[in-house]
């Protein structure tokens, strides 16, 4: 069990951000509803006031968006920002990006990821350390995105780089949303245009192309700003936050080398410890909603119009739900955790997030069983949305 002393948490703190269980720990037994004076909102950290608030979409709104600087911002969401909508219209449009993000469409990618470890992996076997990382956390999930969604190999360290800035702050900062620019970005148009008239197999092309009925019971195609929004939400998810997995596999995994080398005896284990993973080491921490109206927690009333975060880097953690909770473990029935949301919002690339990490992890195992990390030189990445490591060297000599 975790100290006494005062009960603060910041997601903006850098500090706190290195190990925040204690501090959940504390929130969930002490403080089930907590109120940060300093940032203006409320908390919620155990699993049972996550799994009922975050499917609460009436109460809960997703509409002025999902993260805390958003939300105080009162910034204007444009059109087709699935993740920043409310049903009826958040539905229209999730429909429409589903039937274009199809699992026919994840499963194609499987040997493209895996040559790309390939690729990437084998010139490093016979060496003794590399940063995993910079080897595969900053290049798989680019090239995936880039493959989804048809932009050139040569073009994509690029957009990775302007979507990954667009989410970084620097410790006790917020993201930086002058002119919009974590909405939507504009580097993609170019790429928009050239499809409108060279269409391919990709998703960009589905996007352009695919008819459905709006809102108001009209049937049409996208505009190019509704597409450039799609394109941006689609970059933006699925990037950084999957880098970040990959880079708690080589985390974790050092920690544990028992399960490790359990994992390199019997790889038919790997998806579920990647789902223990995402529960253990979840690559985002919270999701911020508005509430709609008053609204009860332990006895205390969150106020109409009042941001609200749920911790699901604490639910995840919560020994009501799973026993044992600080322990990782290969072998856990999980049932639900939170790590993709819950309800309608539920992470539409959350079999596509898995795809990357169990390949990663599968490719990772073949040609290193045993590895040690140079905590001296490994960074753990500081932005007020995403937690995981920017370098990891490991050590496989």
């Amino acid at each position: 069990m975790t100290t006494g002393g005062e009960i603060y948490w910041d997601p903006y703190d850098a500090k706190l951000a290195q190990n925040p269980y204690p501090m959940y720990e504390r929130l969930r037994e002490e403080e089930p509803l907590y109120y940060n004076e300093k940032h203006d909102f409320y908390a919620v950290s155990r699993f049972a006031d996550c799994e009922r608030g975050l499917p609460d979409w009436r109460r809960f709104s997703s509409s002025r968006g999902d993260i805390l600087e958003i939300i105080q911002s009162g910034l204007e969401i444009p059109s087709g920002t699935l993740i920043f909508e409310d049903p009826p219209v958040h539905d229209i449009h999730r429909r429409l990006l589903s039937r274009v993000f199809t699992p026919r469409r994840i499963g194609m990618l499987e040997p493209k990821v895996r040559r790309f470890c390939t690729a990437v992996l084998d010139p490093l076997v016979g060496t003794d350390r590399f940063d995993l990382i910079e080897a595969v956390g900053a290049e798989m999930p680019m090239r995936v995105i880039g493959m989804l969604l048809g932009i050139p190999e040569a073009d994509q360290p690029a957009i990775r780089d302007m979507t990954d800035d667009a989410l970084r702050t620097e410790d006790g900062g917020q993201m930086n949303l002058q002119g919009g620019a974590t909405l939507t970005n504009d580097a993609f148009g170019e790429y928009i245009d050239w499809r409108k008239d060279h269409p391919s197999d990709d998703l960009m092309t589905d996007l352009l192309n695919a008819e459905f009925e709006d809102e108001h019971g009209k049937v049409r195609t996208l505009t190019r700003d509704e597409v450039l929004t799609y394109v941006s939400v689609v970059a933006g998810a699925g990037n950084e936050t999957t880098g970040r997995l990959i880079g708690w596999i080589g985390a974790v995994l050092s920690h544990h080398p028992d399960q490790r080398r359990e994992l390199a005896g019997d790889p038919s284990l790997i998806p579920n410890a990647i789902e223990e993973l995402l529960r253990y080491e979840p690559t985002g921490h919270s999701i911020a909603r508005y509430v709609n109206e008053d609204t009860d927690f332990h006895g205390r009333t969150v106020p109409a119009g009042s941001a609200l975060l749920f911790i699901i880097g604490s639910a995840n953690r919560d020994h009501r739900r799973h026993a044992d909770p600080d322990r990782f473990d290969i072998h856990r029935d999980l049932g639900q955790q939170l790590t993709f949301g819950l309800g309608g919002h539920y992470c539409l690339g959350a079999a596509l997030a898995r795809l990357e990490g169990r390949v990663a992890m599968e490719e990772i195992l073949k040609r290193w069983p045993v590895w040690d990390v140079d905590w001296d030189g490994a960074k753990l990445g500081q932005t007020s949305t995403v937690r995981g490591w920017e370098t990891l060297p490991l050590v496989v000599g």
